[in-house]
C-alpha cells in the first residue's frame, strides 16, 4: 500500500465524501505529507498500514522541536483524521494516534475590531475607482453577515434573496444556510452589481458570480486579504488583521448588544455551540448589565 495513491484516494473521500473545501483538503493533505517525507528522510519501510505508534511519536517529537504547540495540536489531529479514514475504509484495524496527548493550549480568543476601527478601514477606500464600490461592498458584506472569506467570494447572484432581506450562503460541508442582511449593505451590493459589474466583461463559467476581478473572474482569497491588510495600514491600526477578522467582529458586537447565542451560531454556521462560545469573552460590566436587565430578581 503506497502512501502516495493511498493519500490521492483520502483526499478524494474529503471532497466527494465529506464535501471539504479546497483548502481544507490542502491542509490535511499537507499533515500526511511531512509524514511522508520524515518516513523518506529516515529510510524506513513503513506503510499506511503498518506503521505503528513509536513511528509516529517519534514524527511528532521531531516536529515539536520547529512547530509551536497550536500546530503541534493540529498535526496530531490531522493524522487522526486520516487513520480514522484507513479504520472506516478497513485497511487498518488500529489507529496509531490513539495514544498520542495533544499538547494543551488553552482557548484563543479571536481578534476583533472596534465598530470605530471598521468604519476608519471602510473609510480607506478609494470610490474614485471601479474596485472601490466592489471591495466597500465586499467588506461591508464580511461584516454584517459575518462570513468566512471563502463564503463571501462565492457568492453568487442567484444567492440574494434582497426581497426577503436574506442571503443564501454556502458554508464548510457543503452545508447552505440563510443569513439576515441589513439594507445598508443591500445598497452597497446593488450599487456595485448595478453600477460596476455590469461594466466589466464576464469570462464564460463566471456570470453567476457576484464579486469579480478586473479580467472577469471571481476575486480571489489572496487578494481580499491583500486589499484589506493595505485598507487598514492607510487606517493606522496597529492589529493584525484579516477578513476572518470582520467575522469575529460581526460576532462580537452582536454579543455586546444583546444578541443570543443561538441565533449566532446559526448565522455564523457553527455546527456547535460551542465554537459559538468563543465570543463569550465580554467585559464584565457588559455581563452585569445583562443580569440587570433581565434577571427575574433584578428589583429585588
Amino acid at each position: 500500500m503506497l502512501w502516495n495513491n493511498t493519500l490521492k484516494d483520502y483526499q478524494h473521500y474529503l471532497k466527494i465524501e465529506r464535501g471539504l473545501s479546497k483548502n481544507s483538503i490542502d491542509s490535511y493533505s499537507n499533515d500526511i505529507k511531512k509524514l511522508i517525507q520524515f518516513i523518506e528522510a529516515n529510510s524506513y519501510n513503513y506503510n499506511p498500514k503498518n506503521i505503528n505508534n513509536e513511528t509516529i511519536q517519534q514524527f511528532i517529537y521531531e516536529a515539536s522541536k520547529v512547530i509551536n504547540a497550536r500546530s503541534q495540536a493540529r498535526l496530531i489531529s490531522g493524522l487522526r483524521n486520516f487513520f480514522d479514514y484507513l479504520m472506516f475504509e478497513e485497511y487498518r484495524d488500529n489507529n496509531p494516534t490513539d495514544l498520542l496527548e495533544s499538547p494543551k493550549i488553552g482557548r484563543k480568543l479571536p481578534d476583533t475590531l472596534s465598530e470605530e476601527d471598521i468604519d476608519k478601514i471602510i473609510a480607506q477606500i478609494d470610490l474614485s475607482k471601479p474596485e472601490g464600490e466592489r471591495n466597500r461592498a465586499m467588506f461591508e458584506t464580511l461584516y454584517s453577515c459575518g462570513l468566512r472569506v471563502s463564503e463571501m467570494i462565492n457568492l453568487k447572484i442567484s444567492d440574494l434573496f434582497f426581497d426577503e432581506s436574506f442571503i443564501r450562503v454556502l458554508g464548510k460541508g457543503n452545508k447552505q444556510r440563510f443569513v439576515p442582511i441589513n439594507t445598508y449593505t443591500i445598497k452597497l451590493i446593488t450599487i456595485y452589481k448595478d453600477l460596476v459589474r455590469t461594466k466589466i466583461k464576464v469570462q464564460k463559467g463566471f456570470e453567476d458570480n457576484l464579486f469579480l476581478n478586473r479580467r472577469g473572474k471571481v476575486i480571489s482569497r489572496n487578494m481580499v486579504f491583500m486589499i484589506l491588510k493595505d485598507l487598514v495600514i492607510k487606517a493606522g491600526i496597529d492589529k493584525n488583521v484579516s477578513p476572518h477578522t470582520l467575522r469575529h467582529s460581526f460576532a462580537t458586537h452582536l454579543l455586546e448588544n444583546g444578541a443570543d447565542l443561538r441565533s449566532i451560531q446559526q448565522m455564523l454556521g457553527h455546527e456547535s455551540i460551542t465554537t459559538t462560545e468563543i465570543y463569550m469573552h465580554l467585559d464584565k460590566s457588559h455581563l452585569k448589565g445583562v443580569v440587570e436587565k433581565f434577571h427575574p430578581r433584578k428589583n429585588s
